[in-house]
Formats: C-alpha cells, structure tokens, sequence
C-alpha cells in the first residue's frame, strides 16, 4: 500500500511547496540538514600566502596605481573557498597594502574596525585621531571604528602591512558607512607616543572615560611584544598546542583590544612540535620570524617570514617550528565569546 501512495506523497508535497512557494515561504524540514549540521560546515579552506610569490606582485601594482588614486593600494587575499568575497575566512578580510617613499594613503573613517600588523619596512605612519606614530615590522596597529585615518611614507624604503578588517560581520548586521573629509591628510595635535605614553604602562589618565569597546590604546610595538615573549620563554614550559602565546587587551579593561577581532602573537621555541588543537574561530597567521610547519587538517603548510596563511574553525592543527618562530595572529573570537558560541579542543 505504501508503495502506491508515495508517489501521490511526493506530487502533493511538491504542489504544495510550489503553492508557499510564490509567497516566499519554505518548509524548514527540506533545508534542516543544511542550515544546523552536526559540526561546522565552514566554506574557508587551508591556505598559505608564500610572501616571496606575493612580493613582486605587491611592487608590480605600485607602478601599475598610485596610493592616492586607489584609495588604498592593497592586494585582497582571498580564501580559496570564498573566491570573490573578499574574505580570508568567512567572517574576516585581510589585504597586503603598500605604501611607496613619499606616498600619502588620503583620510577617511568607515564603520568597520581595522588593524595593521607590519610586514615589511619601516618609517611610514599611520594618523589616528589625530596622532600619528611611525611602525616598524611586528608592530600591531589599531584604527577603531569610525576614526578618520591616513598614512603616509616620508622613509626611503617601501612599506608593506598586512590589513585585518571585520568587513563581512558588519556587512552581516547592513551597518557599513564610509566618510572622506575634505582633507587628505588630518591634523596631528600631538606628539608621537603620548598616546603610548598614556595607555601603554599599566597606566591610564585619572580622568579618563571609557567610552567605547576598542582599546585606547592604538599602537602596540613589537619590541615590548617581543621582550614579553622572551621573558615567558625563560619563566616557563611551552603550551603543548601553541608554545608561549599573548593576547593583546584593552590596558583599561583588561578585555579584547578590539571589540569584534581578537589578536594574538606567539613564540613557538626551536624543535617544537605542537599537539593537535582546533576551535571554532577560524585564525588568520602571519609570520615575523622564524620557520616551521602548521599541518590543518592533513595539509601541510610550510611557512617562513612574512607568510600569511589561514586555519579554518574546527579544523584540528599543529605547530612546528625549526627555529624560533613568533607569530601574529588574529579571529573573530571576541564575536563567538560574547555569543556564548566559542569552543577548543584539544
């Protein structure tokens, strides 16, 4: 009997999915399986940005545009898995930007949060609010949201960075807004490092007011960064998974240093070979030092200097490193924390 009545099942379930259909309606039980899966189902795949394939294309775009006419000179990577989005993972953006001796990258301001985390160079600023500071490779650079920004290049050498924006999480909530101002470069009212100065010591302005989630502290410079790391190396035993790792916080708040990407370096000492490990934030890495290997999920990355590459959620991973590595990375955990939807295992 039910042999005879399945066909009429299946044409008076189809009429009626034709019906709801005209009306925009779906039945969720033809699109459960894909819409909750029993683990994540990411689109971004392992990848990695060999920074001698990328340079000469980096310095081909410089004669081919200038700073000014594109707005920002940078080269998007793209995650292979998520080809003309604009994403390196599902929820990030990261681009490689140059900026040539005697270039200006003209003011704007945008909604999205962005750091700078240096590649390459040294002597090009970046104007924050009003202050500038000049980066060196390693430095982790913030420009929160809606803060008018610049960057210019007085060195003689060209100056590469690497850009991390969270792009697709507020073109996820259709909050994107940009603004130019009408000059192309902002004032800068004070000295280099008063804001360092104020924020950058254990230390902050008696009457200062938190007012927003971003740290006030904008630059953080890879020396101290550096100096931190080695004092842990020498203090104790590496983490099993990732060696000696800091987060970078909010010096007032002791929270994330930006509110929708959260940052990280790591040393990973010579010989180690990390455990498996894996979450559900998909990382972006990028290398200051050093060489190694990250195997993801039986793919083996081979990373040195400058490399970016990409490790998606819950794609288990090891680290190894054949001589001390430091590594900058960064994810959208603060995001999945507030959620209550961050996990690790390993």
């Amino acid at each position: 009997m039910s042999a005879v009545m399945q066909p009429k099942v299946d044409a008076d379930r189809k009429a009626f999915y034709g019906k709801i259909d005209k009306s925009n309606v779906t039945p969720l039980w033809e699109v459960l399986h894909g819409l909750i899966t029993a683990t994540p189902n990411t689109p971004c795949k392992p990848y990695l940005w060999k920074w001698d394939t990328v340079w000469p294309w980096i310095q081909e775009a410089g004669q081919l545009i200038t700073a000014k006419e594109a707005e920002r000179r940078v080269l998007v990577l793209e995650n292979p898995g998520l080809r003309g989005q604009s994403r390196i993972t599902h929820s990030l953006y990261a681009g490689l930007q140059l900026i040539l001796p005697g270039e200006v990258a003209p003011a704007h301001r945008h909604s999205q949060s962005a750091l700078r985390f240096i590649l390459q160079g040294s002597g090009a600023y970046t104007a924050v609010d009003g202050e500038k500071v000049t980066m060196n490779v390693g430095d982790f650079v913030i420009t929160p949201s809606w803060t008018y920004h610049d960057h210019g290049n007085p060195s003689k050498e060209p100056m590469v960075w690497m850009d991390g924006l969270d792009v697709p999480i507020v073109e996820l909530f259709d909050a994107q807004f940009l603004e130019r101002p009408s000059m192309e470069t902002q004032h800068t009212d004070r000295d280099q490092g008063y804001n360092l100065a104020q924020f950058g010591n254990t230390m902050k302005p008696v009457e200062y007011k938190h007012k927003t989630h971003t740290s006030p502290l904008f630059w953080y410079p890879y020396e101290r960064t550096r100096g931190a790391l080695d004092a842990m190396k020498k203090a104790q035993d590496p983490h099993a998974c990732w060696g000696y790792k800091l987060q970078y916080t909010n010096p007032v708040t002791g929270d994330w240093a930006m509110p929708t990407i959260g940052t990280f370096m790591q040393m990973l000492p010579k010989g180690f070979k990390g455990k498996p490990y894996r979450s559900t934030d998909s990382t972006v890495y990028a290398v200051v030092e050093g060489k190694g290997r990250c195997s993801v999920n039986g793919e083996t990355l081979t990373f040195g200097p400058k490399d970016v590459f990409v490790c998606p959620s819950w794609m288990p991973y090891t680290l190894e490193a054949d001589d001390d590595a430091v590594i900058f990375s960064y994810s959208d955990r603060p995001v999945q924390q507030a959620l209550d939807l961050w996990r690790e295992q390993f």
